[in-house]
């Protein structure tokens, strides 16, 4: 396929724009240097006389030298040391025919051709005035630099790639199979449109890629150009929007005016949900900016020819926010979702990640994989920047699986803050929190097993008990969801068991806010209330504005009867904590004391420590 010529954005100018400013600076410079050199050679205060006087004066012997120029004669009286004094010889007139008594003064006399002199002269004269005229020229074309550039405020400022040597492939990018092979067709349009084309097939105008943050929707892109092999225009939508009404649309009017010059080609806009929100929001009225850009995108993708092999590729995690004029079929005809990596799907991108590191044979990514449940393309990516960093302040030759091990926990759930100080109080108190948690959740047969509990200050938190799953979860259930409320209170519940209603602390602030988070969760979006089973009141969670707009969809008597099922659950879930809690007081103790010396409990001593526990009887759980 023939390929034209991938046209630069940098626009010229820019750097000979500089340089005539310096250009300029420097003849004000070579000016003020003239002038000051003009000024110091310039005799002061000499006084011109008659001739006769200083022949006059001269024999009487008032006068120490006289300099000779031509016809000019400088004279410097007794005691001085510069002349102070001038006259002139007529024309062909010499110091004799004058009548100057030789013995009387000194006379210098200096050889002067009146044309070197008149040279001189016409140089002092013009060189100033050329000075002048170039600062002036180079001010001119400064301020017409500056006009050019305010008539380039509406020019595009998409980067251009396609000439990279390095070209990102395929190959490289692991997990995300649906997704690829989804965009491996865009790559077949754009390398052989006429194989499409001869079965009456139209080119997809449009593509979005929706995934949470961190999935790799900007790298698939970048895929599809370099399978493609084609010009790669990449914006952010928030490019696209400024102050002045009108500046968006003529943006996204050079984009693809640039794209068509380029075609076939890619136009790769990330975060589209900058501009492509729904219009009618009330919003700036008829002339919102940011509704005149969408408007303008609307009518570039409409106006599409068939031949022009232009793809437009954009990249949101905000979907649900998007104008539906800008989902129709003939603008975005293809959505493709890019969903959280799978464990399979995890240990392939940590392959990739940890490829070109040295990594010790014995470390298990397989294991990793398996912890990182839900962790984004990116994260995992930081997973592995993370150990390189460790490694290298630990001075290891490899990364080992310690390395990798903390580099996880780092991610995951903040670092250490072992620099800390805790009372003695305060340390058995989080670590009867910590245990309440742990014990909790171990026990409860629908809860996720523990993975680690510490009470080493990691984060924003005193302490941690972490819950990892054992596998990747597609559903969940209401016995699930209840467990993890029970288990999110057992800190509160263990601390007012153990110390008593009047002792509890502060260290329960982040569970409590979750587990209310949680409750309210199930009842508006899960219908798995009691009162309100099976009904689902959704809330607006987009702008501020939206919300204060828009009703709500349900009543205040309906609110009254959230607020109740809220409350319900939570006073369950502590219900059941606190028999739990009340029935295995040995294991707490015994989990207690084993945080207060060893500060950090894996997963088969938190086992271990807890053997001796039970579930207590169903009658007293609900």
């Amino acid at each position: 396929m023939d390929k034209k010529p991938l046209r630069s954005n940098r626009k010229p100018g820019k750097g000979g724009s500089r340089g005539m400013k310096n250009a300029g600076f420097i003849a004000l410079i070579i000016l003020f240097g003239l002038i000051v050199v003009a000024a110091t050679n310039q005799p002061s205060n000499t006084k011109k006389i008659p001739i006769t006087t200083a022949v006059q004066d001269a024999n009487a012997g008032k006068y120490q030298k006289i300099s000779v120029k031509g016809n000019e004669l400088d004279i410097t009286k007794k005691g001085e040391s510069q002349p102070s004094l001038r006259t002139y010889l007529e024309p062909n007139a010499t110091l004799k025919d004058e009548g100057f008594n030789f013995s009387k003064v000194e006379i210098n006399t200096t050889s002067a051709s009146s044309g070197s002199s008149s040279w001189i002269s016409l140089a002092s004269s013009i060189i100033p005035v050329v000075i002048i005229a170039a600062v002036l020229y180079f001010m001119l074309r400064s301020a017409q630099g500056q006009g050019n550039q305010a008539l380039s405020f509406g020019k595009s400022r998409a980067r251009l790639y396609g000439n990279e040597k390095e070209k990102v492939t395929f190959k490289e990018i692991a997990g995300s199979q649906e997704a690829k092979q989804d965009l491996e067709e865009v790559v077949e349009f754009l390398k052989f449109p006429k194989k499409f084309a001869s079965m009456g097939a139209r080119i997809p105008k449009g593509v979005l890629l929706v995934g949470p943050p961190g999935t790799g929707k900007t790298l698939l892109s970048r895929a599809v150009a370099g399978e493609a092999n084609v010009p790669f225009f990449s914006i952010s939508g928030s490019e696209f929007v400024e102050m002045f009404v009108g500046v968006g649309a003529s943006r996204v009017r050079d984009l693809f005016a640039k794209a068509k010059k380029n075609a076939p080609c890619i136009i790769f806009v990330d975060e589209i949900d900058a501009v492509g929100r729904r219009r009618g929001s009330g919003m700036g009225g008829g002339h919102d900016e940011r509704e005149q850009t969408l408007n303008q995108i609307l009518v570039e993708m409409d106006g599409f020819e068939q031949g022009e092999n232009v793809i437009v590729l954009a990249a949101t995690n905000r979907a649900d926010v998007l104008d539906p004029a800008l989902l129709r079929p003939g603008r975005f005809d293809r959505r493709v979702n890019i969903d959280l990596p799978d464990r399979p799907a995890r240990e392939a991108i940590l392959k990739v990640h940890f490829a070109k590191k040295p990594l010790a044979k014995h470390v298990d990514l397989n294991s990793l994989a398996a912890k990182a449940a839900g962790s984004s393309g990116a994260d995992l990516a930081n997973i592995a920047n993370e150990s390189a960093i460790i490694a290298a302040r630990n001075s290891h030759n490899e990364i080992t699986q310690g390395d990798v091990t903390e580099a996880f926990e780092r991610v995951a759930i903040g670092p250490e803050r072992k620099s800390k100080v805790m009372t003695e109080s305060d340390k058995v108190t989080t670590a009867y929190h910590e245990a309440g948690h742990a014990l909790v959740g171990h026990v409860l047969p629908d809860s996720d097993p523990v993975h680690k509990v510490t009470i080493i200050p990691r984060g924003g938190t005193g302490g941690v008990t972490w819950f990892i799953p054992p596998e990747d979860r597609v559903f969940v259930s209401l016995i699930q969801f209840k467990d993890m409320l029970a288990r999110g209170l057992g800190g509160r519940i263990a601390e007012e068991v153990i110390l008593g209603k009047d002792r509890i602390t502060t260290g329960a602030g982040s569970d409590l806010q979750h587990a209310a988070e949680l409750a309210r969760d199930m009842i508006i979006n899960q219908g798995m209330g009691t009162k309100l089973r099976d009904q689902v009141f959704h809330v607006e969670d987009g702008m501020m504005i939206d919300r204060m707009v828009h009703e709500r969809d349900y009543s205040e008597d309906t609110a009254k009867v959230i607020d109740q099922e809220v409350e319900a659950l939570i006073t369950e879930a502590a219900n059941r904590a606190r028999a739990v809690i009340k029935a295995n007081l040995p294991a707490l103790e015994v989990l207690k004391d084993r945080l207060i010396e060893k500060e950090t409990v894996d997963a088969d001593e938190v086992v271990e420590a807890l053997k001796g526990a039970k579930l207590p009887p169903a009658a007293s759980l609900y």
